[in-house]
């Protein structure tokens, strides 16, 4: 049967794709425009990291969120803002002395994570249910700090989209949920082809999905050559989509892409081509249930039912 099909874009995400595509937005200013020409191309949620404006790398700088959701609330158009919480995880440990940090590491305070969050109340912000290795450093993301960040998030009525990179990560997830329980539905995005994380394959995706917690809306992305593979079999198993340059720089094999609208045409027309339609803003609210005053009552329950 047709349904409206969510596309999520990812704008520039914190690996160094800059380097690699020229496209890639960098600035504040650059962010939000590419969030503005996506949500006119077809996103009903735009996923925010922000980056240095003269170094191009990762930052977790409030300033910069600030201008990049300003811009867009700004602008002419409805889209949905999802903010960013996976700056913050990355341990480097030392050479000769394991236990202590390297250059390179950004391990922060729960609280540090989700600042941006509190103050700027995005419709949406991601959280990462994943401590794991890459290459020459480990994401750590334990329970506890887990636990510190889903109670904040909630409390400012803000709805987690809750990553997912590995079959362990689910069920990490699923226990939390049990604990205290998000508003419904569960917002869940499955990151495939990540290294050392699940494979970009069908069956893979398959497997995830039949461990999904009741009462679940889910999403699903494969990393670079793998975008629109998981995206077909994702909408194929009743999901939603991710596209952007967070996730994948080129349109085709050898040609790369100019833009983040570029690539979510590309994802409107694949959701065409399989009977279904583009959701809007207002459709995901509505899919999502995506309402803050109702988010923050259910924290204020959640609150009450633990003292």
């Amino acid at each position: 049967m047709s349904r409206s099909v969510i596309i999520t874009c990812a704008l520039t995400g914190s690996a160094p794709t800059p380097a690699r595509n020229s496209a890639v937005p960098v600035s504040p200013r650059e962010i939000a425009t590419s969030a503005i020409g996506a949500a006119r191309a077809g996103a009903a949620i735009v996923h925010i990291h922000v980056r240095n404006p003269e170094t191009a790398e990762p930052s977790m700088e409030l300033e910069h969120y600030r201008e990049v959701v300003a811009r867009i609330r700004d602008s002419d158009v409805d889209v949905l803002v999802n903010l960013t919480t996976g700056p913050g995880a990355r341990f480097v440990p030392d050479r000769y002395h394991p236990t202590r940090p390297a250059r390179g590491t950004t391990l922060r305070a729960a609280s540090s994570r989700v600042a941006h969050v509190l103050e700027l109340e995005p419709e949406i912000c991601s959280i990462d249910f994943a401590t794991m290795n890459r290459d020459g450093f480990t994401l750590i993301n334990v329970p506890d700090h887990l636990r510190e960040m889903m109670q904040s998030i909630q409390a400012a009525g803000v709805k987690p989209e809750m990553e997912v990179f590995d079959g362990g990560h689910l069920e990490l997830l699923r226990e939390l949920i049990t604990e205290s329980p998000p508003a419904p539905p569960h917002f869940i995005q499955f990151c495939l082809g990540i290294k050392w994380g699940m494979p970009a394959e069908k069956n893979a995706l398959a497997y995830l999905v039949s461990r999904l917690p009741g009462n679940s809306v889910w999403s699903a992305f494969g990393i670079g050559r793998h975008s629109l593979a998981i995206a077909s079999e994702s909408i194929r198993l009743g999901g939603h989509i991710r596209v952007g340059f967070e996730d994948n720089i080129y349109l085709e094999r050898g040609v790369l892409a100019d833009s983040n609208s570029a690539l979510v045409d590309q994802a409107v027309n694949l959701v065409s081509r399989l009977g279904h339609s583009v959701a809007t803003a207002e459709d995901t609210r509505r899919i999502l249930r995506l309402r803050g005053s109702e988010l923050r009552q259910h924290a204020r329950q959640l609150q009450s039912a633990s003292l």
